[in-house]
């Protein structure tokens, strides 16, 4: 059964944080993006407030990812302004790097160093970026993979972890860098089924704690329960902004009940 066919598996409860005022701690105006002759992302116009838990659903080649990545300019743009916590991001060089380590990346793909312990792996970016004390890294770190639930794997290498295992471990480098907001850019769909839930159970606790995340998924377990809003692209467009319950009860639009349709009955 794939992840697509259970709505609610797995699905952690809904965050209990209030997302804040003030600043966006994202914000997007008129991004745009090409791809050779492809537009891919149109006039993106998105704020996410600081503690909201926002989804990115669509179909693919909607833009979800490319949006994602926009925001931390691992993918540059063609147009717009993008802000993390009211400071514009920069194109290039040291004050982008700067800024980036603020903002925390998951991946489909775990991207762990294979030839580095998992302690390691999660205690490179804060000692190497960050100039943390090696000892105060390595505790944060032993807190931290305490945390998604693999602290006795500390020793041991990415090969020697199950997929669900090194996705968390992908999570707890991610925060070890304590940033300020938490990109996931479809962070189960290289998982064996049976390991999706682990995942998404971490993101939960994330999302309770009142971390700000931008998750691109096809969890619609996740995005019921967990999400504060729910943005639904397609043809690189924000073609919905709602809330969870809006969404997946009322679709203003056919291309909503089209996704929602084939989605939720296969």
């Amino acid at each position: 059964m794939s992840d697509e066919t259970a709505p609610d598996a797995g699905a952690p409860p809904a965050p209990a944080p209030t997302p804040g005022s003030g600043t966006p701690m994202v914000r997007m105006a008129g991004v745009d993006k090409h791809f050779g002759d492809l537009h891919v992302l149109r006039d993106i116009d998105l704020e996410v407030a600081r503690g909201e838990v926002v989804v990115v659903l669509g179909p693919s080649g909607s833009g979800k990812s490319t949006l994602c990545r926009a925001i931390n300019r691992l993918e540059p743009i063609d147009g717009g302004t993008i802000e993390i916590d009211g400071v514009p991001l920069p194109a290039e060089g040291r004050e982008l790097a700067k800024l980036r380590s603020d903002v925390g990346m998951v991946f489909q793909q775990f991207n762990l160093f294979a030839h580095m312990t998992i302690l390691d792996n999660v205690t490179l970016a804060p000692t190497r970026v960050r100039g943390v004390p090696k000892g105060e890294a390595q505790e944060r770190a032993r807190a931290l993979l305490d945390r998604v639930g693999i602290g006795d794997q500390s020793g041991k290498y990415p090969a020697q972890l199950s997929g669900g295992q090194q996705q968390r471990v992908a999570i707890a480098r991610a925060l070890a860098m304590e940033p300020k907001v938490m990109l996931f850019d479809e962070p189960t769909s290289a998982l064996d089924p049976e390991m999706v839930g682990e995942v998404i159970d971490v993101m939960g606790g994330l999302a309770k704690d009142g971390m700000t995340m931008v998750v691109v998924t096809h969890e619609m377990g996740f995005a019921r329960r967990a999400a504060h809003r729910v943005v639904f692209m397609a043809d690189g467009e924000i073609v919905e902004d709602t809330t969870p319950d809006s969404f997946f009860s009322r679709p203003a639009t056919e291309r909503a009940r089209d996704f929602l349709g084939k989605i939720l009955t296969h």
